[in-house]
C-alpha cells in the first residue's frame, strides 16, 4: 500500500538519459504524484477546500533528509492540485545537473491535477502549453471508493508554527484488512487540520507539512487544464519532443 514509484522521478531520469530510455520503463503511467495518495486525503475529514503551501520531505533511516520538495497544494471537493517547482527540490538524491537538464527542456514547472470523479490524473507544463493525461495507478483508483476503518491513539500534543497540534497515531484499515500508519499532528484552531502527517515508506520517513492553510475556494479553473494547451498522447511523446526542441535550439545557437 505504501511502497511506490513516483513519476517526478522519471522525469529525472529522462533529463539525463533522454525519453527513450525512459520509454523502456514499464509501465510508464503508474506512478504516484509526490504528496498525495487516495487514502492520505481522508485525513482531511469534512474540509472539501482549501489551498496550502506544502513541503515534502523523505528522510532516511538515519533520519536525514534525502529529498525535500516544496510545492503549492489546492484541494476542491476531492480534486487535488499540486504546484512544482523542480529547481526547488532539493537534497543529496537531487543532483543538480538533472534538474538544470530539466529546465533546459521547459519541464521544470509542472502541475499535477487529480480527477477523482473519473480517475484520471493531469499532468500539466505551464512552460510547454502541454499536458498529458494518464489514469491513477490501479492501487490509488480502487482505494478512492474503499471505506476505511479509522483508529487513533494519542501521542501528546506539539506546537508547529505556531498551531496547538493533537499529535496521534493514525491507522487507516480498509475492508481487506490492509493499512496505513501515519502519526498525524492536527491543530485545533484550524478545524483540526493535518498541519503535518508523517508516514513510513519502505524505510523511509515522508513527512508532508502545511503551512498558510485558506479555507476560501480555490477556483474551479484550476483543476483544467486551459483549453489552449496541447494534449500530449502520453509522458514519452512529451519528453521527446521537449528533448527534440532542445536539441534544434542547441544547434541553432552553433
Amino acid at each position: 500500500m505504501l511502497k511506490r514509484k513516483h513519476w517526478f522521478n522519471l522525469l529525472v531520469v529522462a533529463s539525463l538519459s533522454g525519453a527513450g530510455a525512459v520509454a523502456q520503463q514499464s509501465p510508464i503511467g503508474m506512478g504516484t504524484p509526490p504528496g498525495w495518495n487516495a487514502a492520505m486525503t481522508r485525513l482531511f475529514g469534512d474540509i472539501k477546500a482549501f489551498t496550502a503551501k506544502a513541503e515534502l520531505r523523505v528522510l532516511d533511516k538515519a533520519g536525514k533528509e534525502s529529498i525535500t520538495l516544496p510545492m503549492n497544494f489546492a484541494l476542491l471537493d476531492r480534486k487535488v492540485r499540486m504546484d512544482i517547482e523542480m529547481t526547488q527540490m532539493k537534497g543529496p538524491q537531487v543532483p543538480p545537473e538533472q534538474i538544470a537538464s530539466l529546465k533546459q527542456m521547459a519541464m521544470d514547472r509542472l502541475s499535477c491535477v487529480i480527477l477523482p470523479d473519473t480517475k484520471m490524473m493531469n499532468i500539466i507544463f505551464p512552460s510547454l502549453a502541454a499536458y498529458v493525461e494518464m489514469p491513477l495507478p490501479a492501487e490509488e483508483a480502487a482505494a478512492l471508493n474503499k471505506n476505511f476503518k479509522i483508529d487513533k491513539a494519542p501521542l501528546g500534543q506539539e506546537t508547529i508554527d505556531g498551531h496547538a497540534c493533537v499529535k496521534n497515531r493514525v491507522r487507516m484499515t480498509d475492508e481487506q484488512g490492509q493499512n496505513l500508519e501515519l502519526i498525524v499532528w492536527s491543530a485545533g484552531d484550524l478545524r483540526d487540520f493535518p498541519l503535518q502527517a508523517q508516514v513510513n515508506d519502505g524505510g523511509a520517513n515522508v513527512v508532508i507539512r502545511y503551512k498558510n492553510v485558506q479555507f476560501a475556494r480555490p477556483d474551479a479553473k484550476q483543476f483544467e487544464a486551459p483549453a489552449s494547451y496541447t494534449r500530449q498522447k502520453g509522458l514519452v511523446e512529451l519528453m521527446e519532443g521537449a528533448a527534440l526542441r532542445q536539441g534544434a535550439k542547441a544547434t541553432k545557437k552553433k
